[in-house]
């Protein structure tokens, strides 16, 4: 897990040096006219992340619907599920629990070199949620009863990094690496009391990224 991450840093830092190398690109190109846009965007996007809690391997998915300001900053809701297994002994009587959980907020995040095709953002999610443990060997013929099982509820916040590819108008992709800081929970004196940890994955947003933009540009003549 953790070479996996070292290597997905290496290539944001890679990706991030040839964005802005390519920056001039735009001196290619005049404005003949004066028109000062705000361009506007909103999307829906999922995601899908591995990483790992308390040292085991933790899966989880993602869903968030923000608008975007002007190419330059995401704010919106954005919500989280996993399943880590723990396969913690001492809690049931099958000595195999797993961690699972959920949570949900404010999604932020700053986009730096909003104007190439490859863009570097910082995303945060702030929010509450909801772990618990479950049997890791559960049948599904059996009924699920809520009672059975303890949760605790769960505060979280999530920074991270992130490459995002800009497809088409309405078709983003980003990759990325995020760490995951929680409140204390207590559910049981056997169990861990935190969901901390790193988590490397990847996503897609489906929508419009640019309403309003200037298309009032020409390629700059050749001297």
């Amino acid at each position: 897990m953790k070479k996996s991450i070292k290597f997905l840093i290496i290539f944001l830092l890679i990706n991030i040096y040839n964005t802005h190398s390519q920056e001039g690109s735009d001196d290619n190109y005049i404005e003949f006219n004066d028109r000062k846009n705000i361009v506007h965007g909103v999307y829906l996007g999922f995601s899908a992340s591995y990483g790992e809690i308390d040292g085991e391997d933790t899966g989880l998915i993602g869903l968030k619907l923000a608008y975007v300001a002007n190419r330059q900053f995401e704010v919106g809701f954005g919500m989280k599920g996993f399943y880590s297994q723990q396969n913690l002994p001492g809690i049931s009587i099958s000595n195999n629990e797993d961690l699972i959980g959920g949570y949900a907020g404010m999604h932020l995040e700053p986009i730096f070199f909003s104007k190439s095709r490859v863009n570097l953002s910082f995303p945060l999610l702030i929010g509450f949620g909801g772990v618990g443990y479950i049997d890791g060997q559960f049948n599904e013929d059996e009924e699920f009863n809520e009672d059975d099982y303890d949760w605790d509820a769960v505060f979280v916040a999530e920074p991270g990094i992130n490459l995002l590819f800009n497809v088409s108008r309405f078709l983003q992709l980003e990759a990325g690496v995020k760490y995951r800081f929680s409140s204390k929970f207590d559910i049981h004196p056997s169990g861990i009391d935190r969901i901390n940890g790193f988590s490397a994955g990847i996503g897609v947003k489906v929508g419009v990224f640019n309403l309003g933009k200037n298309r009032y540009k020409k390629k700059a003549p050749k001297n």
